[in-house]
């Protein structure tokens, strides 16, 4: 058996993602109804048996180190596993900010080399999927190759917003030698996307970090951009072929679609099967008591949690805990995060609520009407998103496609 050490990149910002990461870094949005986008790298190391993990951190972490704790939630507590939040320090000889993921794990070759691991996972903390990553390992280590990097085919309309791979096709569906590879290239030849997953031989993963670093020439400190096109060209580098659901949820319209995802009636997301852990105690949510659903309540198509009020309609939606949707309220293909209040007569449509959001009486958000000069206007995505704890006054109208800033009182 391998020993193997994961280290999950988790402490950036997506700017297209708004006012959602104005305060927590992307890894810990929250989605489903009752989760964090970091618990499904970490549900899948643990059904994968990985049980040594670092998390990079930078930007806003306090919601990343309250979330990932000790790493108990993920069955990762004990003399020898753990997850441990690793955010940039100054030593004596290294003070920098993380530069780029490959500088992020360079920083923390010293935690890498306390575990002494023959491989090093790699993985991006913002992704919505399930993976056995024993199954990669086993291609890792029957190719005997140096770097295998995990791809996705996408359609090629999109393919220019990722990193993409050439790959041989001597193994067919599974995978094959990287022959080529191109960081977001203007006119895409491949359609095979890289998912930000790498696998390494750690002593020739610290090697390569080392000579890139080191290089005084090094303006760009990336795995996509600058490692794994040096891989190709001196190394034993393999693309593993992964075809099941993956949610990239970069922009605002992917992360709406990945939650409306969960509510289709043959969902691609099966959360009870991948069996996703997340921590109970963060928001309180084992503390939670039981929904009420009043009589006066009409739903369908929905996902609710526990420690609702629902005395309105709610469709085609995902309701976290502690949401309260008062009599004559109307939600609508919306995602309304934890302890948001909607108040009487108020509608919702096709908007994202961040947590501790309240609506008050009679306003509408998310609808049709004239664009009001002294919003944003996002791209045209078509969905209105509201910053956590903002306050909506009475009687407001939020037009369609609109961004409303965090922490706003009524005036």
């Amino acid at each position: 058996m391998k020993k193997i050490l994961a280290m999950i990149l988790a402490g950036g910002r997506v700017d297209e993602l708004k006012v959602l990461t104005l305060n927590r870094p992307k890894s810990t949005v929250p989605y489903g109804g009752m989760y964090r986008i970091i618990d499904f790298p970490l549900s899948n190391l643990m059904h994968s048996g990985i049980e040594k993990v670092g998390v990079l951190s930078q930007y806003h972490s306090a919601s990343l180190v309250r979330h990932i704790g000790i790493g108990s939630s993920w069955d990762m507590v004990g003399r020898d596993r753990g997850a441990m939040v690793l955010p940039p320090f100054k030593s004596e000889h290294n003070s920098d900010w993380y530069r780029g993921t490959a500088d992020a794990v360079y920083q923390n070759i010293e935690f890498i080399d306390e575990f002494q691991p023959d491989l090093v996972l790699v993985l991006s903390g913002d992704h919505v999927y399930h993976m056995n990553y024993q199954e990669l390992i086993d291609f890792h280590l029957t190719k005997q190759a140096d770097v295998t990097a995990v791809f996705k085919e996408v359609p090629i309309q999109s393919a220019h917003r990722f990193g993409l791979a050439a790959i041989d096709e001597e193994d067919g569906i599974t995978g094959g030698r990287i022959t080529a590879y191109h960081e977001k290239p203007a006119n895409p030849k491949s359609t095979w996307a890289s998912l930000t997953i790498y696998l390494f031989n750690a002593k020739i993963l610290r090697k390569i970090l080392a000579e890139l670093i080191q290089n005084s020439k090094s303006t760009s400190f990336e795995f996509g951009h600058d490692i794994l096109p040096r891989m190709i060209r001196s190394y034993r580098a393999y693309g593993y072929k992964f075809y099941d659901y993956w949610a990239y949820s970069r922009t605002i319209k992917e992360f709406w679609q990945a939650n409306m995802d969960l509510l289709s009636d043959h969902s691609p997301v099966d959360l009870k099967h991948w069996e996703v852990r997340t921590n109970l105690d963060h928001r309180n949510l084992r503390d939670r008591t039981p929904t009420i659903i009043a009589d006066s309540a009409e739903i369908h198509n929905s996902i609710i949690y526990t420690g609702c009020v629902v005395k309105g309609q709610v469709s085609d939606s995902v309701i976290f805990p502690g949401v309260i949707v008062e009599e004559g309220a109307k939600i609508s293909k919306s995602i309304i995060m934890f302890d948001s209040i909607v108040r009487k007569k108020s509608v919702v449509n096709e908007s994202i609520l961040d947590t501790d959001i309240i609506i008050n009486e009679n306003c509408e958000i998310g609808c049709l009407h004239q664009s009001d000069d002294s919003l944003e206007q996002q791209d045209d995505n078509g969905i209105t998103v509201i910053g956590q704890s903002t306050i909506i006054p009475q009687g407001k109208v939020i037009v369609k496609n609109s961004i409303i800033n965090s922490f706003l009182k009524p005036d």
